[in-house]
């Protein structure tokens, strides 16, 4: 009898990828070498992926950290293109983001995690320590549905020339899926995004729901493609 192929246990290089994407901090640089350890262990990565990784945190480690810290604020915090928050790429500043974030943070509630004080649950490092807790073909599953997702933040980071793409990389091998960069539409700054005149008292209007428009509870894209439903992964 033929058996099936099923992923590779993937939990310590989700953890790793997660941490990869948050803050810089000296805290993070210090646990570097770690982190290229648990990959290498694990085995979950190509090789060719894991060189990729080593060269990102082989810079965070040796670049001034200031700057360092600097770049990843004006990389992430800076456009929607590169936003971290996985639906601002799906819902914008429309209203269907409001009950997907409740839906999103119930989900992790009945999993037993609780996010940091002031962290978003549609924050990508917190999806990912949430993926890293389910069995691997769930896993693989929730990343591929994400994955269109994934290819616009590589996408934009390539334009960007920026080493954090190959984090986005590892997370689509991890999926089964072919890394295929999206380029970005021009777009404004956020800060920018959020300027409004004086009479909406500087809550955005842009992207607001239609009346009697759907309120999805999952990560979708937009128009047709159904994405990770929190519920399905619990």
């Amino acid at each position: 009898m033929f058996k099936l192929n099923t992923p590779r246990p993937m939990t310590k290089s989700l953890r790793v990828l997660a941490a990869l994407l948050g803050y810089p901090d000296a805290r993070l640089r210090g646990f570097l070498p770690e982190m290229g350890e648990l990959l290498r262990d694990e085995g979950a990565l190509s090789q060719a992926r894991r060189a990729e990784l080593d060269t990102l945190m082989d810079t965070l480690r040796r670049a001034d950290a200031l700057g360092t810290e600097s770049d990843y604020v004006e990389l992430f915090d800076r456009g929607r293109a590169t936003s971290l928050h996985l639906f601002e790429h799906v819902h914008g500043d429309s209203r269907d983001r409001g009950p997907a974030m409740i839906d999103l943070g119930q989900t992790y509630e009945k999993a037993g995690l609780v996010l940091a004080e002031g962290e978003l649950p549609d924050y990508l490092p917190a999806v990912l320590e949430f993926v890293s807790t389910q069995p691997p073909v769930e896993a693989r599953a929730f990343l591929g549905e994400m994955a269109h997702i994934f290819n616009a933040i590589f996408g934009a980071l390539q334009q960007r020339e920026s080493a954090y793409a190959s984090v986005l990389g590892a997370l689509l091998e991890l999926a089964g899926e072919k890394a295929q960069p999206v380029k970005p539409a021009a777009e404004e700054a956020l800060d920018e995004s959020w300027a409004e005149p004086v009479v909406f008292d500087g809550c955005s209007s842009k992207g607001q729901a239609k009346p009697g428009q759907a309120q999805p509870i999952h990560v979708v894209r937009k128009g047709s493609v159904t994405a990770a439903e929190s519920g399905a992964a619990s």
